[in-house]
């Protein structure tokens, strides 16, 4: 009894769907060029500063260190995630979240959380504690009150972001 080979082949347009959308995947150099795109660059680079000399030492020994550590590498952690965000223009594709509000709440948060570990990070540094990381806290202490400026910075703009986008 022969058998009967019927073959079906068909078509898809997955990969031209899936061509298309990985094109448009956009890259905003002129973020850069603003004044929050010049401040989120200085928070990442100055927050890996103060992260990175703070962890160079025996932070482990005293608490407020390890708070200060916190802050600096969560904050650090979301802004460079936030960064890609806005450099992707990710943003655009997920309408669904008031962005604007997002940017407050997080500058904002980021703002008052490192004006705490800055405070805390500069009233621990003693030379008593041990000299031999004093330069280290000390340095970590001045950064982390310029990475707090940067974030007031970032949330008075992004507070008139979100101003103008609730009055209309």
């Amino acid at each position: 009894r022969p058998r009967s080979h019927t073959v079906t082949t068909t078509s898809s347009s997955f990969t031209a769907n899936l061509s298309a959308s990985s094109s448009t995947l956009a890259y905003d150099r002129e973020f850069l060029r603003t004044l929050p795109g010049l401040l989120m660059v200085a928070e990442i680079i100055l927050g890996l500063l103060v992260w990175t000399l703070i962890a160079g030492t025996e932070y482990f020994l005293y608490p407020a260190f390890g708070w200060v550590m916190f802050v600096a590498v969560f904050y650090w952690v979301l802004t460079v995630f936030f960064l890609i965000i806005y450099m992707t223009m990710t943003y655009t594709r997920i309408p669904q979240v008031p962005w604007t509000t997002v940017g407050l709440c997080f500058n904002g948060s980021a703002f008052v959380l490192y004006l705490i570990a800055a405070i805390v990070d500069a009233s621990s540094v003693t030379k008593e504690l041990d000299s031999h990381n004093y330069n280290s806290w000390a340095a970590s202490s001045f950064f982390a009150f310029v990475v707090t400026s940067c974030y007031a910075g970032n949330t008075y703009f992004s507070f008139i972001s979100w101003r103008s986008r609730t009055l209309q």
